[in-house]
């Protein structure tokens, strides 16, 4: 039988991410719009969004937080076409955006020495592959593969390389090992459920020191510009953007980190999104015909969470359709590049009590699509 009750917030797509509970505009300070960015109240609204995240995070002494163009790919991009080159660079890829920062070393920045460690949908390479003395490009939790890097036991303490990180979908939402990484980029419209078009870099004393040693042998764009005259361009972690913001964009990241801060903090937000987790994980395991696509359990991202079924792809097409037909689930579709299959939000802006009134929704728009 159909269901008789529906998730509150039916909000599910991996991006951008659900808004925050009790969400509402007319609780945003919109003092900044109307006003230039770069005035005293523009400049510090976004000094406050690089100061806050750091606090929040606890970053350690000497990482910097800047607010860059061009969303997690805007800061990926400019991170890499700025540092690369200096060293060697291993890549590891096993979703689509792994492999996109493996298109751009190979085939755009057109690096000699890359190696590429590639694995499929719902695996991790083998990571103990990496080489101190190289850079390393990978991302956290592969957000369309649903496959998540459990630790960084892998990453050697002594490394002489940087470890360039895409975290979009694992900051605010995993423990991360600060100080085993040097480039670390996310976006305000994933795990905090912010507007997009605007990301975040956060950047090691190490990757500053290699940003003022090393100039790269390729024209850069002005957006993608973190030095001048041979030294770290700081206005740009100082609230000085590179180029004009949305300040309404940045009001709503601002009322998300209070929000982080009124919860309790990071650790509340990763146990939100564990528990979320749980919640799906029990019902994949009351349920033979639905699967992760993550292969081993420690590998299982707590945000995008991907599941395949014992169905066509037409099949799976047609019940994400009926879900969202019935008002109950948008935007759970498998990205494109992926299996065909489901995905399911999990981050800490998604209530596990919406969570729990969806899963006899998927139940039923399996029986009704067999």
């Amino acid at each position: 039988m159909k269901p008789a009750s529906k998730p509150a917030n039916p909000n599910f797509s991996s991006g951008p991410c659900s808004k925050r509970p009790g969400y509402s505009l007319d609780q945003l300070d919109i003092s900044t719009l109307g006003r230039s960015h770069r005035a005293k109240v523009g400049k510090s609204a976004l000094e406050r969004a690089c100061v806050d995240t750091a606090k929040l995070l606890s970053l350690p002494e000497g990482y910097r937080v800047g607010v860059v163009p061009a969303s997690d790919t805007g800061a990926m991009e400019m991170a890499m076409w700025s540092m690369l080159g200096a060293r060697p660079v291993d890549v590891f890829a096993w979703e689509s955006f792994g492999k996109e920062w493996q298109t751009d070393i190979v085939k755009q920045l057109k690096l000699d020495n890359v190696n590429s460690y590639v694995a499929d949908y719902g695996q991790l390479p083998d990571m103990s592959q990496a080489n101190p003395a190289h850079d390393i490009i990978f991302t956290m939790n592969g957000t369309t593969s649903g496959v998540k890097v459990p630790n960084a036991d892998w990453i050697s303490d002594s490394r002489e390389g940087l470890t360039f990180c895409d975290a979009t979908s694992a900051v605010f939402a995993m423990e991360m090992p600060w100080e085993k990484l040097d480039v670390i980029t996310f976006s305000w419209q994933k795990v905090l459920g912010g507007e997009g078009a605007h990301g975040m870099l956060i950047l090691s004393p190490r990757a500053v020191e290699r940003l003022e040693s090393y100039t790269p042998a390729w024209p850069l764009p002005k957006i993608f510009r973190l030095t001048k005259g041979g030294k770290l361009i700081e206005g740009i972690f100082e609230g000085a953007t590179i180029n004009t913001p949305s300040m309404l964009c940045v009001a709503d990241y601002l009322d998300a980190l209070d929000w982080v801060s009124e919860i309790g903090g990071v650790s509340a937000c990763i146990e939100k999104s564990r528990n979320n987790l749980a919640v799906i994980e029990a019902f994949v395991e009351q349920n033979g015909w639905i699967h992760f696509l993550a292969e081993t359990p420690e590998t299982r991202s707590n945000t995008s969470v991907c599941l395949t079924l014992d169905l066509t792809e037409a099949q799976t097409k047609q019940l994400a359709k009926l879900l969202e037909e019935e008002g109950v689930a948008f935007d759970i579709g498998a990205y494109r590049d992926a299996p065909a299959g489901l995905r399911i939000w999990c981050g800490s802006t998604v209530e596990a009590s919406d969570l729990e009134a969806l899963m006899p929704w998927l139940a039923w728009a399996y029986q009704e699509v067999c």
